[in-house]
């Protein structure tokens, strides 16, 4: 008993993705090839057509594919034509065309549904084919072909005026959204259907004459072909589990392809691609040859990918993984592509030398210069992971190091469990070797620490450098970009993590610190019940709880307060009174802390707070106003006249004015040795 189909479900259950809206054009054209094929023309003689039909009334731009007139605009593409003189529609290939699933092409890869794909994106299919019968006579047939009625409107006679055999596939009302989603310009789909059907060109035999036309406009893709490859294809085959799988390296121009990849085709047909970045170390941007520059691509063909392919040629039904139980039997994809790749690197590997030496160069220059952290952890990252593209920009690089440091972290804080316990049934000597490569790695990671930290000071110091100089528009920056960057404005220690803090530019004294605030009001501040809401720019409270080296029964204020003003840079309108003066007002907010309340920041209160020694530290340029008020204060000059500083009784304070020049200045002697270690620039 005999099984109905129904077609509407047929299609229903028929997959094509909106990105592929092409396809049912390349399935077209593939059996055309076929259809030649079996006419068993003489070599060279078969001939395929590809019209582009598009709509008379609509202009796109085919870039964007909206409505557009101009000379950027094309018309939008309703329908193709493929016309080819193979041996057509006879009646066992009619036959064939009338049962789904059919196996009458079997031994071409055929699964008798590529008809079904055009019905997926196109709503109307219409043939007229010219074919010679069993007698030698030609005949002509033309038919319908639709999702509502099947094949339809057929009509036959018994001979042709014609003498020569001709096919045309009409793909007619393509879809919206696959038409929205496909290639637009005639050379983009020349392109794209020279890229599926490349395994018949580079095969022995090669491909008919296919000519794609537009209007007025002609693509023969033969002279796609010379314009993509590079050199002849080169083959060779590989065995997995039994099975043989056929490889064509191919270099293709660059301008022809943005990446290398490799291509999986079954029944001579292109089926997926995958790009090989990053899989290959060393496989990066073009590489070139004595004929310039290509990119690469290895098609993979095999009677296993042949006999897997879905029915939609859009995939295949490989497992990815076969996890342990199947291991051994099934063959899995990434089997297949480990495999590939392997081979796919060994072709390339005298092409990315050149690539190899510019990667480790590259490395070598960023963490030479830019971030010394990573040093000494380079020797425990595998060679190939650190063959990157030497065209990556610092933050991905910086993203990659980082990913190996921090696996190599992890990994020694596993190993910190177990390292001091021996494990059952280990030698003494596997042991100490154990423990002994643990130790390595840790020092190893705090190297890399210290040079992370010492690589950020210099940082910071550039970004203050170029903090103080004049800006393109011939002005200054405020100071609150400056005072960010020694410490977040508006928070105290208890909100800010100490690495956002870079207290040491003034002085490294200063990270040492009972309680630390930067452009906060005294009333807003724990150590004191001052309610001023003045807001010094920086204040610090340092507490010594365990004095060493006094003298018995003198007793000393086991605190000091640190004042520290920040001006905008050559600012020169300095004068007396809090409001201009820097220096009075950093003494200002030293007597106004010291008249209320002093506290320690857990509340403890600190005896004779009125007797706190004090230091006032104010950044400025040594304009000639802030000059005449360091006089006034009967301030010394520093001996590079870059600063003043000085003692004064009345406010028992020590007071120092220091320009940014000498802050910087100052800041590099104090690390330069810490840089050289590291290699780093001081200038």
């Amino acid at each position: 008993m005999s099984m109905e189909t129904n077609l509407q479900g047929r299609l229903r259950n028929t997959s094509l993705p909106y990105s592929h809206g092409l396809l049912p054009l390349f399935e077209a054209v593939v059996n055309s090839i076929y259809a030649i094929e079996e006419a068993e023309l003489p070599s060279r003689s078969g001939n395929i057509t590809v019209e582009i039909l598009r709509d008379t009334q609509q202009i796109l731009d085919f870039e964007s594919g909206s409505k557009k007139r101009g000379p950027d605009a094309c018309k939008d593409v309703i329908g193709f034509m493929v016309t080819d003189n193979g041996i057509g529609f006879t009646a066992p290939n009619m036959k064939s065309f009338l049962t789904l699933d059919s196996e009458y092409k079997a031994d071409k890869g055929g699964r008798g549904v590529g008809r079904l794909l055009w019905l997926k994106a196109f709503r109307r299919v219409t043939i007229h084919s010219i074919y010679k019968d069993a007698d030698g006579v030609f005949k002509p047939r033309t038919f319908t072909f639709t999702a509502e009625a099947g094949v339809s409107n057929g009509k036959s006679s018994n001979a042709s005026q014609e003498t020569q055999r001709s096919t045309t596939v009409h793909l007619d009302d393509f879809v919206k959204r696959y038409r929205e989603a496909s290639r637009k310009t005639t050379q983009a789909i020349a392109n794209s259907l020279f890229e599926h059907c490349l395994w018949h060109f580079v095969r022995e035999g090669g491909a008919p004459n296919i000519i794609v036309k537009d209007d007025d406009e002609c693509i023969n893709l033969d002279d796609v072909y010379e314009g993509h490859m590079v050199s002849s294809a080169e083959t060779e085959s590989i065995t997995i589990k039994d099975k043989q799988f056929d490889l064509t390296h191919i270099k293709l121009r660059a301008n022809s392809s943005n990446s290398h990849i490799i291509a999986f085709c079954a029944a001579n047909r292109l089926v997926k691609e995958e790009s090989l970045a990053d899989k290959i170390p060393g496989l990066y941007g073009r590489l070139s040859d004595n004929d310039g520059e290509f990119v690469y691509a290895c098609y993979v063909t095999s009677p296993f990918l042949d006999e897997t392919v879905r029915s939609e040629r859009t995939d295949f039904d490989i497992i990815e993984n076969p996890g342990e139980l199947f291991r051994q039997t099934e063959i899995s994809f990434g089997e297949i592509r480990d495999a590939v790749i392997e081979r796919a690197s060994f072709h390339l590997s005298k092409y990315l030398e050149e690539n190899k030496v510019k990667a480790k160069d590259r490395v070598e220059s960023f963490v030479s210069q830019k971030a010394p952290r990573y040093r000494p952890i380079l020797g425990r990252i595998p060679e190939d992971k650190l063959i990157v593209d030497p065209n990556i920009s610092d933050k991905e690089l910086e993203l990659t190091l980082h990913k190996h440091l921090a696996e190599i972290e992890e990994q020694l804080l596993a190993a910190g469990h177990d390292v001091m316990n021996p494990k059952k049934d280990e030698e003494l000597e596997e042991y100490q070797k154990r423990l002994q490569e643990y130790l390595r790695t840790a020092e190893d990671i705090k190297k890399s620490d210290l040079a992370n930290y010492v690589s950020h000071r210099r940082v910071i110091l550039e970004l203050l450098e170029k903090a103080i100089q004049r800006g393109p528009d011939g002005r200054y920056v405020q100071e609150d970009l400056i005072h960010s960057l020694i410490m977040p404005m508006r928070a105290d220690s208890n909100e800010v993590m100490p690495d956002s803090c870079n207290l040491w530019l003034l002085d490294e004294r200063l990270a040492f610190h009972d309680y630390l605030a930067s452009d906060k009001t005294l009333a807003s501040m724990p150590i004191s019940d001052s309610k001023e809401t003045k807001e010094p720019d920086l204040l610090a409270l340092n507490v010594f709880d365990n004095p060493i080296l006094v003298s018995e029964g003198h007793k000393l204020p086991l605190a000091s307060i640190v004042v520290i003003e920040i001006k905008r840079p050559m600012r020169n309108d300095a004068a007396g009174g809090e409001e201009k003066d820097p220096i009075e007002q950093a003494l200002g907010y030293l007597d106004r802390i010291r008249k209320g309340i002093i506290k320690t920041a857990s509340g403890r209160l600190i005896p004779n707070s009125e007797d706190i020694p004090g230091y006032c530290y104010v950044i400025c340029d040594i304009t000639s106003t802030i000059k005449r008020r360091c006089e006034l204060f009967t301030l010394t000059p520093t001996h590079d006249h870059l600063g003043f500083f000085g003692y004064n009784p009345n406010f028992k304070a020590y007071i120092e004015v220091i320009s940014f020049d000498r802050l910087v200045n100052a800041a590099k002697e104090r690390n330069k040795a810490f840089f050289d270690r590291l290699g780093l620039p001081t200038t």
